[in-house]
């Protein structure tokens, strides 16, 4: 009983070591977000905090394209000790399993979740002269014409993909989907009427929502946003009830990474999140952050798996 007492204690004491020494070298912090994107902005500021918090540098290391998978694969190659992070999209987590038949990299036994970062919900954009006022609009013109009326994204699987692909079994209608490759792209098609409509973030949305190009006709959330008190929910909007579209990221750790570490970047991070000017920036880009810690925000990512793979089943969608 006593060597077990001790072998306990000597446990504890190690990892007390090992959470007190934690970062003993610089951090870099891997994305699959291009430099000047929300996110990507955000884990800048992050990244701010914790170097002064940890007293060494910490670093965005930006490797964008290739669905993530470039980051992912930088990442995977990098230490394992805690010092090489990534941001990712929950998408990687929810929808790829799904529309993937195979990935190059397995969400559970390559990565631990640490924390996620914010959530944003989207915005349901038209153009600034657009005819339709509310998105009973849409679906009515949906209905009295099928398969006609289109709407785009920038790929097959993102949020914007799959929320307008909901929005269609949900609501019975059959629409056209228009890639682009940019975001820019996406939003300019929808202010010049090339597109009849398109989900939007405020942060991708929001620069030709603020020049008076576009105009949000509804939120796709379970309440309507502060700042933006104005915007009715989808339901309220002529939509199906409880309709939901967000996106988000989280920071990632190699799997395996003793616990008292995991815990300690989770707590740093968090700390950081609350921070005043972290607030404000998530404020500017429409971002709400996530009340979950991780294993609620890990049973989250496994109840939207489930409901993605059903949309995405719906929708025949896949990328291989």
């Amino acid at each position: 009983m006593i060597w077990r007492i001790v072998a306990v204690l000597m446990l504890c004491s190690v990892s007390n070591v090992q959470a007190q020494s934690f970062p003993s070298k610089p951090v870099r912090i891997i994305t699959a977000f291009p430099i000047g994107s929300g996110p990507e902005g955000v884990g800048r500021l992050v990244a701010e905090k914790l170097s002064k918090n940890w007293g060494v540098p910490v670093t965005i290391e930006s490797k964008p394209g290739g669905n993530g998978f470039i980051a992912i694969d930088s990442f995977k190659r990098g230490a394992n000790d805690g010092t090489d992070l990534i941001l990712l999209d929950n998408v990687h987590f929810t929808a790829y399993p799904h529309l993937f038949k195979k990935l190059p990299y397995d969400p559970k036994s390559d990565f631990e979740v640490v924390i996620p970062l914010f959530r944003t919900y989207f915005f349901v954009t038209v153009a600034s002269d657009s005819k339709y006022k509310s998105v009973g609009d849409i679906l009515s013109d949906a209905r009295a014409n099928p398969g006609k009326l289109n709407y785009g994204s920038w790929s097959v699987g993102n949020p914007v993909h799959l929320g307008s692909a909901l929005l269609e079994a949900r609501s019975g209608v059959e629409m056209q989907h228009v890639i682009y490759k940019e975001t820019s792209q996406l939003y300019t098609a929808v202010s010049t009427g090339e597109l009849a409509f398109a989900l939007g973030s405020n942060a991708t949305a929001g620069p030709l929502f603020r020049a008076g190009k576009l105009k949000y006709i509804a939120i796709a959330a379970p309440h309507r946003l502060i700042g933006y008190k104005e915007i009715p929910t989808v339901a309220e909007s002529g939509g199906p009830k409880d309709f939901e579209v967000s996106g988000g990221t989280v920071i990632v750790a190699p799997k395996g990474l003793p616990r008292v570490v995991v815990e300690k970047i989770n707590n740093d991070i968090a700390h950081a999140l609350v921070e005043p000017d972290v607030r404000e920036k998530f404020a500017s880009f429409g971002y709400e952050p996530v009340a979950a810690n991780r294993e609620q925000f890990s049973l989250y990512l496994q109840a939207e798996s489930v409901r993605q793979s059903a949309v995405i089943e719906k929708a025949k969608a896949a990328l291989d």
